[in-house]
């Protein structure tokens, strides 16, 4: 198993593109609506408790937060769009930014979207995945907090998305993931491994598909 994501360390946080690290090298961002467990992906797959920011209260990332993995590498915690009771020029704000930072960030090589396997493809996440379609961008979803629901439906929800995501003909791949319950963080770390080019010894197979 690959543990370079184990050595992850907070970079900076940017209201906008332009206070941004140096667009070189590759990034790949997580997106997701407020209160999906984005950060709580990060930190699961980091093996760290508390890398990214995690609460209760939906819309606690207000900024595009980077993590470097190396000096070539980073990871991006986007802010969770969706949640109403922010105000409506904050929401602005955080759209505007997102916008920015997907025309714009050309290190940006792949999105992670996040999505409560409770409500999956919902109208902000089937804009983000038409985005990708439309960019040709990689899209790999978690379906996180699997744990909330039992083994079968959440595979029922798994298939159903994954049938949805081809019909969209997006160039994208599917997981079950718990950040509670450690389920999904090893494939999840493959499909990193994969779109940042890291070779790991090993004959795991990355199992995604879609």
């Amino acid at each position: 198993m690959n543990d370079l994501y184990r050595t992850a360390t907070f970079l900076l946080s940017a209201p906008n593109v332009k206070l941004a690290p140096p667009d070189a090298g590759l990034e790949i961002a997580f997106s997701g609506r407020s209160n999906a467990g984005k950060s709580s992906a990060i930190n699961a797959i980091a093996s760290r408790n508390s890398l990214a920011r995690t609460s209760k209260t939906p819309g606690r990332t207000r900024q595009l937060v980077f993590f470097e993995i190396d000096k070539g590498r980073r990871l991006v915690d986007l802010p969770g769009y969706g949640y109403a009771k922010v105000p409506k020029q904050v929401q602005e704000q955080w759209q505007h930014a997102m916008e920015q930072y997907f025309e714009q960030r050309k290190s940006l090589c792949g999105i992670f979207l996040i999505m409560d396997i409770r409500h999956p493809m919902t109208p902000f996440d089937q804009q983000m995945i038409e985005w990708c379609s439309y960019c040709r961008t990689p899209l790999h979803v978690l379906l996180t907090k699997s744990d909330k629901i039992k083994f079968g439906a959440a595979k029922t929800t798994l298939l159903q998305v994954g049938k949805q995501l081809a019909e969209k003909k997006v160039r994208a791949s599917i997981q079950l993931f718990s950040a509670l319950n450690k389920i999904g963080i090893d494939e999840a770390r493959q499909v990193l491994d994969n779109w940042f080019g890291i070779e790991v010894d090993g004959p795991d197979d990355p199992g995604t598909g879609g």
